[in-house]
């Protein structure tokens, strides 16, 4: 793009990372446009969940504003949305699917949807449960961002009808990810909201490892656990750990667990933040194994396990010298690849390839969801 542009996202959040993993890869990406000249706007639904834990309150890289039902969205911010270059709509903001319609006739610029939980969308639209998308709103959108790369572009074309189909994955801030300088405290740890589908492989990827080990020492960050999880006495815990805090979490470990929900991996093209966040701060990874893994990081530059027994023996056995090594390489190639700035940068160049005239759009309302 040769000129700035006025940017609007609508997303889950941007003001809270508690229990939402969405505000990382937001800040990053917003932060690097407006690095860029960018005039970025974050508008976000006012839900007293994310009210009570927002860590971002005021963002120097973006003006932030709330609104509180969808005709309050329309119009308390009609002239911020009618002037927009950009409107992007996030996935699972409230009441999507009449924002969507909403906006698809307010919008006069490129219209867009990010999607940073592309399997579980499909999956939900395919069966008419998703209340922040509609199969017959796909085609509406200029651009359709996706958080999963690989075959699951073609699927949104092909099967779906999306226009133009392409990967933005997460990012990491170097100014904010880097190694901190603190001392080793954890032999493997794991940074991420509770979730069943993930739960298992936490079972036997770190929980396991550290009643094998138990002259090791484990960590487990993140918010939302069930109380009558069974904990082994080496596994320290910690509620919520806010953005701020993340360098010097991944600092302090000797290796950092990176799990994938089921949905990513039958996807595949899915990596983490945390992939991406670790590397940065010059964590060695070990990770569950999806498709796709190796075009982010090369079996040189990460350890990948599928069972307690490969936990154990990579914690036993690699030594520090090769531990460091493969660290170095992939703190390489997240700084060359998945920045912030990278990001930006891909996200205005697809902006330039698919600005066409839109086609008139069938934006009768919809039957109750």
């Amino acid at each position: 793009m040769t000129k700035p542009l006025d940017i609007v996202f609508l997303g889950l959040s941007l003001s809270s990372s508690w229990g939402n993993g969405h505000a990382t890869t937001f800040r990053g990406l917003l932060r690097a446009l407006n690095t860029l000249g960018h005039r970025v706007t974050f508008l976000e639904r006012d839900v007293p969940w994310y009210a009570r834990h927002r860590d971002l309150r005021d963002p120097d890289f973006c003006r932030l504003r709330y609104y509180g039902t969808v005709d309050e969205l329309c119009r308390k911010h009609k002239r911020v949305l009618q002037r927009a270059d950009v409107v992007v709509v996030g996935s699972f903001v409230p009441e999507g699917r009449a924002i969507i319609d909403a906006l698809a006739s307010l919008c006069t610029g490129q219209f867009c949807f990010y999607d940073i939980d592309t399997p579980v969308t499909l999956a939900r639209v395919a069966e008419d449960d998703c209340d922040y998308l509609a199969r017959r709103q796909i085609p509406y959108f200029d651009v359709y961002f996706s958080f999963t790369g690989g075959p699951t572009l073609e699927r949104l074309k092909f099967e779906f009808g999306a226009r133009r189909a392409e990967p933005l994955y997460c990012s990491v801030d170097p100014e904010w990810h880097h190694r901190s300088g603190n001392a080793i405290e954890w032999d493997l740890g794991y940074l991420g909201t509770y979730s069943p589908d993930r739960q298992q492989t936490l079972e036997a990827l770190l929980l396991e490892p550290a009643r094998r080990l138990p002259d090791r020492r484990f960590v487990v960050a993140g918010s939302q656990y069930p109380h009558d999880i069974a904990w082994p006495d080496n596994v320290t815990r910690i509620e919520h750990l806010p953005p701020a805090e993340h360098a010097g979490f991944y600092s302090r470990q000797r290796y950092t667990l990176n799990v994938t929900r089921t949905s990513m991996i039958a996807a595949g093209w899915s990596p983490s933040v945390r992939l991406f966040e670790a590397a940065a701060c010059g964590t060695p990874i070990i990770s569950d194994r999806w498709p796709g893994l190796d075009s982010f990081f090369p079996t040189s530059a990460i350890q990948t396990a599928g069972s307690a027994d490969d936990v154990t023996e990579i914690l036993l056995a690699k030594s520090d010298r090769a531990r460091l090594r493969m660290a170095r390489q992939a703190h390489s190639l997240v700084l060359a690849r998945h920045t912030g700035t990278a990001r930006a940068r891909e996200f205005t160049s697809a902006l330039t390839q698919s600005r066409q005239i839109r086609p008139v759009l069938d934006l009768g309302v919809e039957s109750a969801a």
